[in-house]
């Protein structure tokens, strides 16, 4: 299938190609190709068959996120049609380092905005500009010595954000696509680093729908991107993320030593950080430790977590606030419901000016877990403030 595949476009594409959206090498495809053995791993199958946009009409198994593939095949170099043929009447213009470093100071000002108030402020502007000021430099314009690759990055950049822009308001779809559409830039300039980056963000949307098992295999593609780049706190990134998906699949063996790999890599990382991975530090860290061992049923250690967690830099107030719900969140199971209740109205308190779906579910959680003690006052107290801006006590999933 994926040599038929390869060979049915024109011109051909090559395994290293293919490799780079499975996050396989070239050697590891050709293997593929000839093998006689039919491979078993389901996980594997349903991350190719999402990245080669197969529906799944034509499969013989069913995708674990029903909403995971296009209804029909798209192209593959493209789920928004970017890099078609510029039309008859396009400017043709010479992209140089100003358009980029351009780019990356408005996505810089567009994530302090989104990480402030939540995705639903800005989200539009974002689409606009991303689609008004970036793609007509990909598709119209000249790139210099050295900027395809930069320019490359830079949008990928901005339609990362798009992506948690979306997937923040709870447009699940049009998350995936604007990270497929970054990772795809990304593969195609060789930049591995960025790419893992990528496929983190993805493997995180899978954890939040509760799809472990793609989460888990998107989190070991990033593993293998960032394993070649040597940058110690993406690899901590990529190896935490699969140790989310572990936990969601009650994998505590290999969540642990997951957890230690994570633990390992962030001990040895240095000052070199790309801007686009400073958010991850210690408190982002501590936070999906928490959320680890809170799922595997260990909330003494998932309570030491989600304070370090709130040791945060100023600036991520919904990161905040999350934090602060998981906190809650987690003295709800160990019965400490006075702090429970403290913690969550602290949570709620910091939703004001938040547009945010995300901080709806991570609200909506506490209350879940705060139900099998709602006729304690302290408890009654938190449901009235909730009901009164929309907070609904709904049963839900866990939120990740």
């Amino acid at each position: 299938m994926i040599e038929a595949y390869r060979k049915e476009h024109d011109p051909a594409l090559t395994q290293a190609k293919i490799g780079r959206w499975f996050g396989l090498t070239q050697g590891q495809v050709s293997r593929l190709e000839r093998t006689v053995e039919p491979l078993r791993d389901l996980g594997k199958l349903e991350q190719w068959a999402w990245a080669l946009r197969i529906p799944e009409a034509l499969l013989w198994f069913q995708f674990e996120d029903d909403d995971m593939p296009p209804s029909s095949v798209m192209s593959a170099e493209s789920g928004f049609g970017w890099f078609s043929a510029p039309s008859p009447e396009a400017v043709e213009r010479i992209v140089g380092t100003a358009d980029v470093e351009t780019l990356r100071a408005m996505t810089r000002t567009f994530r302090q905005l989104d990480n402030r108030f939540g995705g639903g402020h800005a989200r539009a502007t974002v689409s606009h500009y991303l689609v008004g000021e970036a793609v007509p430099l990909l598709r119209g314009g000249r790139f210099r010595d050295g900027v395809r690759r930069e320019l490359f990055g830079a949008v990928a950049e901005l339609n990362q954000l798009a992506g948690w822009m979306a997937y923040d308001v709870g447009d699940a779809s049009a998350g995936r696509k604007h990270l497929r559409q970054a990772l795809q830039l990304c593969q195609d300039v060789g930049d591995d680093a960025l790419a893992a980056e990528m496929l983190a963000g993805m493997s995180h949307h899978a954890a939040f729908v509760r799809s472990p098992l793609v989460a888990v295999d998107l989190a070991r593609a990033a593993r293998d991107n960032a394993g070649r780049t040597g940058i110690s706190p993406l690899m901590a990134e990529s190896a935490v993320m699969e140790a989310h998906g572990l936990a969601l699949r009650r994998d505590a063996k290999g969540c642990l030593a997951a957890l230690g790999d994570a633990e390992n890599s962030f001990s040895s990382a240095g000052s070199d950080v790309p801007e686009w991975l400073r958010y991850f530090d210690a408190a982002y860290m501590a936070a999906k430790f928490a959320h680890c061992f809170r799922d595997l049923g260990r909330p003494d250690e998932a309570e030491r977590f989600a304070r370090r967690s709130l040791e945060m830099t100023e600036g991520y107030d919904r990161g905040r606030l999350f934090n602060t719900a998981l906190l809650a969140s987690i003295l709800a199971d160990q019965r400490r419901v006075e702090e429970a209740c403290a913690a969550g109205t602290s949570a709620l308190r910091m939703a004001g000016n938040m547009h945010s779906v995300r901080t709806v579910a991570y609200l909506e959680d506490v209350a879940r877990r705060l139900q099998p003690f709602r006729a304690e006052p302290a408890v009654q107290v938190l449901y009235a403030e909730m009901a009164a801006v929309g907070i609904g006590l709904a049963e839900r999933e866990d939120v990740q």
